[in-house]
């Protein structure tokens, strides 16, 4: 998931997820001004938890939110942060099931991401404990720390309140790995948009796109890639001027740069804010560049707040700490683990056929040096992909997300899947309700299309989340 910074200030799935995953556009959509908290609190965590010999540390940054929590055994609320930094605990959906179930709310940067990064250089050597199997182990020992941590403050011990975690996006993959590998340290897991399939040459993302799109936006965006690929070949350098994006020097980032501003109007619930004056100029005959143009800088560049370096590799060459480094960091994730190549489709592609697997190879090659390479078969066998044998796990996607194709949507017996269907429910739609940019608080869901349509999903969540939380203090009760 190629993951894109949805302004300097709000740096949050991208994700993403994404990308979350999204390779470059995933989940950094909380304004600033929607945190529930935003105090940084600290704990220092193993550097490689696979190592018995390695007892290196660093500070790893964590946030606790408490206004509805009933002590002494009311629920604790993981949220899991991804490829970005967590800035804070945003106030989403799960604020309103935290006031009803009386929850605490705990959130966790992942490692490096943010300020939580065990080493002042992001050289690839430095890398190395960059994983989600790492994250994973993480969160695990946050989980027993912060249990400790509560029992002191409230005077028990050997006490453990029922946790349940969540997640969206590449958050939402490791909500429901948590559960598969530490299914006694959480009661159940809300897996949103959860991209736990791992997938090499992932065409499924384009074709969704052009079905969410329609007939005659989808006809729009092809026209526009044609004759895209066209000025490309004449005149390169006046044609990315046209776009802002001059500093793209190689032809295919540049691509990639046009395909995600169109794939950002389906992934957040804003498909008309893309179709609309597309299909207009289109219908009047007027230039489809200038128009498809106007909409990245307005909306793309614009409003959404996209900064035109993260296409870059230049940019994501940088080894410098810095601010802006999640682009950097979440690719060598893609280029080890994931992959989650959006390639253009044989025939019928909105996106450019430049955009191909080669593109994706030499870019890991080029920014982390040799021998860099998706382990993609791997990561679904160890986590089992759209076949992950856990439990009490519930699955949620948006109908128009390009990003449900690499998640569970089969329903089995105690991993339900549910989708909420409209015409822009999107990525995370269940906890962030529609549209998603800007990121309204408590996932307001007025705007969706078909808001019964996600409060019908978020009822059956719900219901859920009762259901696991009432088993796992009955069982707690029956142990003392």
């Amino acid at each position: 998931m190629r993951v894109v910074a949805y302004a300097a200030s709000l740096l949050l799935m991208l994700t993403l997820s994404d990308a979350a995953l999204t390779s470059r556009i995933l989940n950094r959509l909380t304004d600033g001004s929607n945190y529930l908290t935003t105090q940084e609190l600290w704990f220092n965590q193993s550097l490689d938890h696979f190592s018995p010999y390695d007892h290196r540390q660093f500070a790893q940054r964590y946030y606790e939110y408490l206004d509805h929590f009933l002590p002494p055994d009311g629920p604790i609320f993981l949220k899991i942060c991804g490829e970005s930094a967590c800035n804070g605990i945003s106030n989403d959906y799960i604020n309103v099931l935290a006031k009803k179930f009386g929850a605490a709310v705990v959130s966790l940067e992942h490692r490096y991401y943010g300020k939580s990064s065990p080493f002042k250089s992001l050289a690839t050597v430095n890398l190395k404990y960059l994983s989600s199997k790492q994250a994973l182990f993480d969160l695990a020992v946050f989980r027993q720390y912060y249990q400790d941590s509560l029992n002191a403050k409230l005077n028990k011990s050997n006490v453990e309140n029922p946790w349940f975690v969540f997640g969206v996006s590449y958050p939402g993959a490791l909500s429901a790995w948590f559960r598969l590998k530490f299914p006694h340290l959480t009661c159940g897991s809300l897996a949103s948009s959860a991209v736990v399939l791992a997938v090499y040459n992932f065409t499924e993302f384009d074709q969704q796109i052009g079905e969410s799109a329609g007939p005659e936006c989808k006809a729009a965006l092809q026209e526009v890639n044609s004759l895209v690929e066209q000025r490309l070949a004449t005149d390169g350098k006046a044609l990315k001027t046209l776009f802002g994006a001059a500093e793209l020097k190689i032809d295919a980032d540049f691509m990639y740069f046009l395909a995600d501003a169109a794939v950002i109007a389906f992934q957040y619930g804003n498909p008309d804010i893309l179709c609309s004056p597309l299909v207009q100029a289109k219908n009047n005959g007027e230039d489809l560049v200038d128009a498809y143009a106007a909409y990245v800088k307005d909306y793309y560049l614009g409003s959404f707040g996209v900064s035109v370096q993260t296409y870059n590799q230049q940019h994501l060459k940088n080894t410098v700490l810095n601010g802006d480094s999640s682009d950097r960091l979440w690719w060598f994730q893609v280029c080890t683990e994931v992959a989650y190549f959006q390639v253009a489709p044989s025939n019928d592609s909105v996106r450019s056929s430049k955009v191909d697997t080669r593109y994706h190879l030499d870019l890991c090659k080029n920014v982390f040096g040799e021998g860099i390479y998706p382990d993609v078969d791997g990561t679904n066998i160890y986590y089992g992909g759209k076949k992950i044998a856990g439990s009490k796990i519930v699955f949620a996607n948006g109908s128009q997300d390009p990003w449900r194709h690499a998640s569970k949507q089969t329903s089995s017996t105690d991993m339900p899947s549910y989708t909420v269907t409209c015409h822009n429910c999107g990525h995370g739609t269940d906890l962030r309700g529609c549209p998603q940019a800007p990121l309204v608080p408590e996932g307001d869901a007025k705007n969706c299309s078909s808001p019964d349509a996600v409060h019908k999903v978020r009822q059956q969540i719900i219901e859920h989340i009762d259901l696991w939380l009432s088993q796992c203090q009955s069982l707690a009760r029956s142990s003392m």
